[in-house]
C-alpha cells in the first residue's frame, strides 16, 4: 500500500460521479465499496481542458490493450497525464469500451437511464466547462473485465472484485480527474446493482 500521507476522502454514489483536482505528484486511489462494482476514468489537463487522457493514444504508447503497474496513460497530445502505481484488485481494468451514454440506453430499451457520459458532462459543468455529451472522450474503464476471444469478439464480464480492492494512479501533471461509478444494470458489467466507489488523495 501506499506510504503517501491521506488528504481527502470522497465517496461517488452508485451511478453518480465526482471530479478531484490533483497536482503533480498526488496520487488518487479508487476502492470499490461493496465489489463488483465499474468505475469510468476521465482526466483533463487543468492548463488545457481539450488535452485529456486519451485511451487510445495510450494504447499505442504502452502497446498493451490493457494496463498494468507501472504504465503511464497519455494525453491526445501524447503527453503522460497519469500513472498506474498500485493495483490490488484483480487487475482488470478496460481501454477498449466507450463510455455507456443515452445512444446505448435507448438501443437496450431504457430511454432515460443513467450514464456514465452523462455524468461526465454535468461533473465538468460543475467547473465550468462544457462538453457535448456525443463527444465524451474514451474513459479507462477501472475494475471492467472485457477480454478479446481468439476470433477478435470481446467477451464482457461482471466486474470480480471484491469489498475494498483498489487501484491507484499517480498524477504525471496538474489535472482535472472525473470518476463516474457506472450506471450500467442492463449489460453484464457491474456484479450486482450499481454501488458506490470511494476515493482517497494522497499527498
Amino acid at each position: 500500500m501506499t506510504s503517501k500521507s491521506d488528504i481527502g476522502h470522497r465517496l461517488v454514489a452508485a451511478r453518480g460521479a465526482e471530479t478531484f483536482v490533483l497536482t503533480a505528484g498526488q496520487r488518487i486511489r479508487i476502492s470499490d465499496v461493496a465489489g463488483g462494482q465499474v468505475g469510468d476514468l476521465f482526466a483533463l489537463s487543468t492548463d488545457d481542458p481539450g488535452e485529456h487522457l486519451s485511451a487510445s493514444h495510450t494504447r499505442t504508447a504502452t502497446r498493451r490493450l490493457f494496463p498494468t503497474v507501472g504504465d503511464h496513460f497519455v494525453t491526445n497530445r501524447r503527453r503522460p497525464i497519469l500513472t498506474l502505481v498500485e493495483d490490488a484488485s484483480p487487475g482488470r481494468h478496460d481501454m477498449l469500451v466507450a463510455a455507456c451514454d443515452p445512444a446505448r440506453y435507448r438501443a437496450l430499451g431504457a430511454p432515460g437511464h443513467a450514464s456514465c457520459a452523462e455524468n461526465f458532462v454535468s461533473a465538468l459543468a460543475r467547473h465550468g466547462i462544457r462538453r457535448d455529451v456525443a463527444a465524451v472522450p474514451q474513459p479507462v474503464n477501472v475494475f471492467m473485465d472485457v477480454r478479446p476471444t481468439p476470433n477478435g469478439e470481446l467477451l464482457w464480464r461482471a466486474a470480480a472484485t471484491e469489498p475494498g480492492d483498489s487501484v491507484t494512479f499517480e498524477a504525471a501533471a496538474d489535472c482535472l480527474v472525473v470518476l463516474s461509478a457506472c450506471p450500467q444494470d442492463l449489460a453484464p458489467v457491474n456484479a450486482a446493482a450499481p454501488s458506490p466507489l470511494a476515493v482517497t488523495i494522497h499527498d
